[in-house]
């Protein structure tokens, strides 16, 4: 999880940093290189979750490592997110920045350990039964930590969001509380996050040297997560085969990538004509990564 975060950011930033050097885009500077670096350690694996399961193949050394691998690499991805756009919101040093992470860290553990308990005292109540109460304190959670994580510590306030779901996730009724959540989800929040995102996006940029970085950021993207989690598996003493599956595992990108490049235009660090790009990455890796791990589980 580490390499796959450390070696897609490094390859990333100097993808931009290339890219501008050769004009095939207007960097705004260092800080937007980056940004672009941070882009690249988003890891969604839902779809191959779904390949794995269709495989039977959830359950073995290799799906463990992937979904384990992938949690850690959501935490360090938010993280970095948090330290680019924290860098690039204001003249605070790294070090304010990374006192303000840590302080929220707390913060996290001492609200979410105390919603966790009032949520298990209401389940006590309720003798056991679930409550579509539950499910609106629970969205109101969200909504408070990820407001608290932006507005008082700096932090991206999907990291808030996230915490919110960590704290839920162990509660006797948090299935019910996600199918109660994804109704809403798919009905109403989803269709205008990803409007938002068609809004923003900048057709009249699109060029062909930016449709040639494009390609460069989906084959670099694909590559690293490769290289980076691949090699890690390696040196944790997986075999070859089995080590290619962990990294081509960790490929997809999904909704967190366009989140991701959605704060980095709010705060000013991107220009919308990358969201082609992200596109184009989340496209690509969705429908090669259960061909290719079909090959290969097929060929094991």
């Amino acid at each position: 999880a580490v390499l796959g975060v450390i070696v897609p950011f490094l390859m990333g930033t100097a993808l931009a940093w290339g890219a501008d050097e050769l004009g095939l885009i207007e960097s705004t500077g260092f800080i937007e290189n980056i940004f672009i670096g941070t882009i690249l350690t988003a890891t969604s694996v839902s779809i191959t979750v779904e390949t794995l399961k269709e495989m039977k193949k959830l359950e073995t050394k290799v799906g463990n490592t992937i979904l384990a691998a992938a949690l850690i690499d959501d935490v360090l991805g938010l993280i970095a997110l948090t330290l680019v756009c924290s860098l690039a919101g204001g003249d605070e040093s790294i070090g304010m920045v990374l006192l303000k992470i840590v302080g929220f860290f707390v913060f996290a553990f001492v609200v979410g350990f105390g919603a966790n308990r009032i949520f298990c005292w209401m389940l006590k109540r309720q003798h056991g039964w679930a409550s579509h109460r539950n499910s609106v304190f629970a969205f109101v959670l969200c909504l408070v930590m990820a407001y608290c994580a932006e507005e008082f510590f700096g932090v991206a306030d999907i990291t808030g969001a996230y915490i919110a779901g960590i704290v839920l996730c162990s509660l006797e009724d948090a299935s019910y509380i996600e199918r109660r959540v994804d109704i809403s989800s798919y009905t109403l929040f989803s269709p205008v996050f990803f409007a938002s995102i068609g809004l923003k996006t900048d057709i009249s940029g699109l060029t062909p040297t930016i449709l040639l970085f494009s390609v460069c950021f989906v084959v670099v993207a694909l590559i690293t997560k490769i290289i980076g989690c691949g090699l890690a598996a390696k040196v944790c003493r997986f075999s070859w085969p089995d080590s290619l599956k962990v990294g081509v595992g960790m490929m997809t990108r999904g909704e967190v990538a366009l989140i991701v490049a959605q704060k980095g235009l709010g705060v000013g660090v991107v220009d919308s004509v990358f969201f082609t790009a992200v596109i184009l990455l989340i496209v690509a890796s969705s429908i090669i990564t259960p061909l290719v791990l079909k090959g290969l589980f097929a060929k094991g």
